[in-house]
Formats: structure tokens, sequence, C-alpha cells
């Protein structure tokens, strides 16, 4: 029981003293960053499967 009280008060006070948040600003900037990469992949899929389903109806539409 000693070792699990031991590894709750370690890991608050890492919490509390060891570990750098960020402030309200950088953590706007970085999920903004982060919005944006998921925006920007979202769109790369997006025409990618678009291509592909142009290129497998002409395919289709050839051998039909």
């Amino acid at each position: 029981m000693n070792k699990i009280v031991n590894y709750f008060e370690s890991a608050y006070d890492e919490l509390v003293h060891k570990v750098t948040w960020p402030t309200w600003n950088e953590l706007v900037e970085t999920t903004g960053i982060v919005l944006a990469g998921i925006a920007l992949l979202t769109g790369i899929v997006f025409v990618m499967d678009l291509g592909a389903e142009t290129l497998f109806t002409f395919i289709y539409k050839a051998f039909k």
C-alpha cells in the first residue's frame, strides 16, 4: 500500500513542481497549428479519394 501512496505523491509533485505548463497564448497558438494541419491532411486525403474514385470509375466503364 505504501508503494501506491508513494507513487501518487511523486506524480503530484512532478505535475506541480517539475512540469512546465504552456501559457494560454501558447496553447491557443499550438491548437491553431494542429487544426490547420488536420485540415490540410483532410484536404489531401479528400483529393486522393476523389482521384481514386475518378480513376476506378474510368477503368470500370472502359472494361464494361
